[in-house]
């Protein structure tokens, strides 16, 4: 779109005000409002707003930087229309020598993008996010960890709350212009998953953005709490978002199909394959940034804890799903909701990629069930196992000197950084199970 067409669909629209979103090295959605006859400045000089009050931008004597919106994200929200329309516009954030901030995790995506159109190649990737949708107390309207049903994976339950506002949040996405593929309850109760079509990385990840939004505005309306927290409740599945990825070529062919290989899948699936497998080690710091987040990778629950890949066997980290032609796909299956898209899919492609130049063979696929092989049998196989914690996993970034250069010097250090204090304030911290554990017994 161009800035004519832009300002003009504003002006039809009616909106009154436009949101300048961007996000921050968690991955938390962050906005900027604006009039709407003050759009026209943001796109011409950038908006000005206060970087160091951003997590992990930059310190306070650095402070200014500029947001600059991307033309082609306009969405306008379907839930704001009483005083006039609101929309959002996704901006890539600049320095005030009109430079693009090495740390601005979208900056970081389309670096990636950048190197692979290069080669010839066009990205892909549908996310499978999970949430929970919980009742909240009537007074202090604060989330309340029960759950709203009994529900389980792909039950047609009557409508009650939280099937209503799982329809409700499908509507607002589709006139947000998100295509839905398809929603439906999860495994666990409460549990909801979402699916949206495949489109191009940086969209996906703009997307997935918007979609945590809509999902909690959804949630609130209707007197909920929508949570991406990846394992809220112990004993039971917690929330994924598996990553379906394809890499095209500059006529549109699906470049991991091939009809003369095995299983038609084309050599250069299994070197991108090969080459995730070889990172995901520090990856998983990426894809499970979160101390929760290796709550919901342990045995029993369906989330994948051992590094094999598979043809359409579940139990594998790594699977490639039956379909073939145009919709021949990698699916990883251990990234969870509370990642960051634009990191997460920037160290997914780009290990990906150099699999690809490298020609990184990954192992023989594994045809059995690997949540029910014994530790021997794995050993046999040389399948090793997913960092178990945070810090096992930061360990493994600060090895990995090719991750830490697709994040970039000044993110990766923020980043470590951050997941170090995280571990340290949890490491002090008395939980609920010590308090009930110990409290009357010692």
């Amino acid at each position: 779109m161009k800035k004519e067409g832009l300002l003009n669909k504003i002006k039809e629209e009616k909106v009154k005000f436009i949101r300048l979103q961007m996000s921050d090295i968690n991955g938390m959605l962050k906005n900027v409002e604006i009039p709407s006859d003050e759009l026209e400045s943001a796109l011409e000089n950038g908006t000005m707003f206060d970087g160091s009050s951003i997590e992990g931008m930059v310190r306070i004597n650095e402070s200014d930087m500029y947001l600059k919106p991307d033309l082609n994200s306009l969405c306008i929200f379907p839930w704001t229309v009483e005083k006039g329309k609101v929309a959002r516009l996704m901006c890539d954030i600049y320095t005030t020598e009109g430079k693009n901030f090495e740390g601005d995790p979208r900056f970081i995506l389309k670096k990636v993008i950048s190197e692979m159109k290069e080669a010839g190649y066009e990205a892909y990737a549908g996310p499978e996010p999970e949430f929970f949708l919980l009742p909240t107390d009537e007074k202090s309207k604060r989330p309340e960890l029960k759950f709203l049903d009994d529900g389980g994976y792909f039950d047609l339950l009557p409508i009650d709350k939280g099937e209503e506002t799982r329809k409700y949040i499908v509507e607002a996405l589709e006139e947000m212009g998100i295509n839905v593929e398809a929603s439906h309850h999860e495994v666990a109760p409460s549990q909801h998953e979402i699916d949206f079509t495949y489109d191009k990385i940086l969209n996906t990840a703009d997307n997935i953005q918007t979609f945590k939004l809509v999902v909690r505005t959804m949630a609130v309306l209707r007197g909920l709490h929508a949570t991406f927290m990846p394992k809220p409740f112990m004993g039971i599945n917690g929330s994924g978002m598996h990553c379906n990825m394809s890499l095209f070529d500059e006529k549109g062919n699906n470049t991991f199909f091939d009809t003369n290989e095995k299983y038609q899948i084309s050599n250069n699936l299994r070197y991108f394959v090969g080459g995730i497998l070889k990172h995901i080690d520090a990856i998983t710091t990426i894809a499970n940034p979160t101390i929760n987040s290796y709550k919901r990778i342990i045995p029993g629950y369906e989330a994948p804890t051992n590094v094999a890949w598979s043809v359409s066997n579940r139990s594998a980290l790594i699977r490639i799903p039956a379909a073939r032609g145009k919709q021949t796909r990698v699916e990883l299956r251990s990234p969870d909701p509370s990642a960051n898209p634009y990191l997460l899919f920037a160290v997914i492609f780009a290990s990906g990629f150099k699999g690809i130049k490298e020609k990184t063979i990954p192992p023989t696929p594994i045809v059995e069930n690997i949540f029910r092989m014994d530790e021997d049998k794995k050993n046999d196989l040389g399948i090793k196992k997913l960092p178990r914690t945070l810090r096992e996993a930061i360990k493994a970034l600060e090895k990995d000197d090719f991750i830490q250069g697709v994040l970039g010097n000044h993110l990766s250090k923020k980043f470590i950084e951050l997941k170090k204090k995280e571990c340290d304030l949890f490491d002090e911290s008395v939980t609920d199970w010590e308090i009930n554990k110990y409290l009357r017994i010692l």
